[in-house]
């Protein structure tokens, strides 16, 4: 029997690792989450569906989708939702697709308005065209 991935696993500092069951596990030496008191850090989310097939050859549009979607799955886990997310970092390939997140980002997050950054890079693992982490208070919902 395996354990649920989405059960914490406690580190010596107080740390918990945590994966979304709404996504496919880590391929690399990361977790999904790691929650120390009531803050999440969440990793960076890729354009990947559930079964982890990157979407790197979709549009624009729906790459956004996935990883909002996925960034979604991730403050479930935590235990955390959009209107506690604290901060959020955008990555992207072309810094000219910045107005059509932005227009994605606001419907997806309604009125809650977190700090936020933007970096335009020249390349994202599996050739996405965007990358987005988090940082998200962790507790009763509002």
């Amino acid at each position: 029997m395996t354990a649920d991935r989405s059960d914490p696993r406690p580190t010596t500092a107080g740390i918990e690792l945590r994966d979304s069951p709404g996504l496919i596990a880590p391929r690399g030496h990361y977790s999904h989450v790691a929650v120390h008191g009531a803050v999440a850090y969440i990793s960076g989310q890729l354009p990947l569906d559930a079964a982890g097939t990157p979407l790197a050859d979709q549009p624009f549009d729906v790459q956004v989708r996935q990883v909002l979607s996925n960034l979604d799955d991730c403050l479930s886990t935590a235990g955390s939702s959009r209107r506690q997310l604290l901060s959020v970092t955008v990555f992207v390939t072309d810094i000219r697709q910045w107005p059509a997140f932005d227009a994605a980002y606001a419907e997806w997050i309604g009125g809650h308005r977190p700090s936020r950054a933007v970096a335009g890079v020249a390349g994202l693992h599996y050739g996405a065209a965007i990358e987005v982490q988090a940082v998200a208070a962790v507790g009763p919902r509002s």
